[in-house]
């Protein structure tokens, strides 16, 4: 199980780090994505990094949020900067054997979730 925290209030163009955490190797032995869920809409997916160290942005976020990995802490973070509104919602940390398969619901590991809301 993944447990994802650092979500909060913040305003337009501030910042967040969430933190995906887990216990055993789950997050260093696989491919490891940020997906996220705004109010009434479907989940999509933000980022992934895989165990070679590609890493792949959704456009909408490319060049404000960062991925990445600490193997020494077993932690994937996504930092997001210059946050907006429309950045609003629920952040899941999902983690699969393939970064081909990550965003499917039934397959790798889900965190729960954590909460983000940009105020205009």
């Amino acid at each position: 199980q993944l447990v994802e925290s650092g979500g909060g209030l913040v305003q337009t163009g501030g910042s967040l780090r969430l933190s995906c955490t887990a216990s055993g190797s789950i997050l260093n032995s696989n491919a490891v994505g940020w997906h996220r869920q705004a109010p009434g809409k479907g989940r999509e997916w933000v980022a992934s990094l895989t165990t070679s160290g590609r890493i792949d942005y959704q456009d909408f976020v490319k060049g404000r949020f960062t991925i990445s990995r600490d193997n020494a802490k077993n932690v994937v973070y996504l930092q997001m900067n210059s946050l907006k509104p429309e950045d609003t919602g629920v952040y899941y940390c999902n983690a699969a054997d393939s970064r081909f398969v990550l965003g499917e619901p039934d397959l790798g590991f889900w965190g729960q979730g954590t909460q983000v809301t940009v105020s205009s």
